[in-house]
């Protein structure tokens, strides 16, 4: 392994023991952002060789079932996931992965930019859900590493205009160079005043919503400002129970559209990566070497910076 990326779900894991159903039961590896170089390859692998950089999909699934077939992996309920009970995850020096889930990156894709790749890959998932076009609009709730992520790709894929909201004045300027058309800090207005604010930086109601918190006020406000026929797209995850406007959202036609990591992403990402498209290095404001694990989960368990990477490999410490 080389680089791997911190998730909030592997500070949930450490901090906690669990995420919902998904509970710790015995010691795992926790790491599901990663890319590395082949060392060694199985005697029926062709694509791959020893010396070849590779991106790591971190879901692999275990079963031919209905969802395999149809192209929806990601929502097997027996899939193999990086990090998630009971599957170890990969941040550690030496990782064995199911080959078809290796990816070769380009010369020209750095492995940070690589193990960047998995959370790339939530923004390419959920813009596909919200069905994002050439002149779309868009509000984006939560400015950290998914909501930039979701930004990145919105921007990529055509929208004209994103505004983006978040608590953190820190994170909307990054998110302002990383290419929002208006940042919004919030305050403890309610969600329909929100709701408003949105309209009147956009003229009107965005198109689309993608909610990146799972916070119950926010997922309200999602809903009030997307304008009546639009979409808004589930990324956060929160509580078990929310209260939300969910009569608001029936009578306007609002679908509520929810995401789950990602499937068949791996290669649109790598292309966006290698033609320039989408530049997610300025994402990276954090390094540290595996000896230092600790200190980068402490990092990120207290918000600091966007993204914090750790550098496996004893002997290439670059991006």
């Amino acid at each position: 392994m080389h680089s791997v990326g911190i998730c909030g779900s592997d500070v949930h894991y450490w901090q906690h023991g669990r995420i919902g159903d998904y509970v710790l039961k015995k010691p795992m590896v926790l790491g599901h952002e990663a890319a590395g170089q082949v060392v060694k390859v199985g005697s029926e692998v062709r694509h791959l060789k020893p010396g070849d950089r590779v991106a790591i999909e971190p879901g692999v699934p275990r079963d031919m079932d209905e969802f395999f077939k149809n192209g929806r992996y990601n929502l097997s309920p027996t899939i193999f996931f990086c990090a998630t009970p009971p599957d170890d995850g990969n941040l550690c020096r030496f990782y064995t992965h199911n080959a078809n889930f290796c990816y070769k990156l380009p010369d020209n894709v750095t492995f940070e930019e690589g193990a960047l790749i998995e959370p790339l890959s939530v923004g390419i998932h959920a813009c596909r859900r919200a069905g994002v076009t050439l002149g779309s609009t868009m509000f984006i709730c939560g400015a950290g590493p998914i909501g930039l992520v979701c930004l990145l790709v919105a921007k990529a894929m055509g929208t004209s205009q994103v505004v983006m909201s978040d608590l953190s004045a820190d994170r909307l300027q990054k998110a302002k160079e990383l290419g929002a058309d208006y940042a919004m800090q919030v305050q403890k207005e309610s969600a329909a005043v929100l709701a408003q604010r949105v309209k009147g930086l956009l003229g009107r109601q965005p198109d689309i919503t993608i909610e990146c918190t799972g916070a119950e006020s926010c997922i309200q406000t999602a809903i009030y400002a997307t304008r009546s026929g639009g979409v808004v797209v589930l990324v956060g995850l929160g509580k078990e129970m929310v209260n939300i406007p969910l009569l608001d959202a029936a009578v306007r036609e609002v679908d509520l559209r929810g995401v789950f990591r990602y499937c068949n992403t791996w290669p649109m990402a790598i292309s966006m990566l290698a033609s320039q498209k989408v530049n997610v290095k300025p994402l990276v404001t954090h390094r540290f070497p595996l000896e230092q694990a600790l200190d980068a989960f402490e990092t990120t368990r207290r918000g600091l910076g966007v993204k914090v990477m750790v550098k496996c490999d004893r002997n290439d410490q670059s991006p």
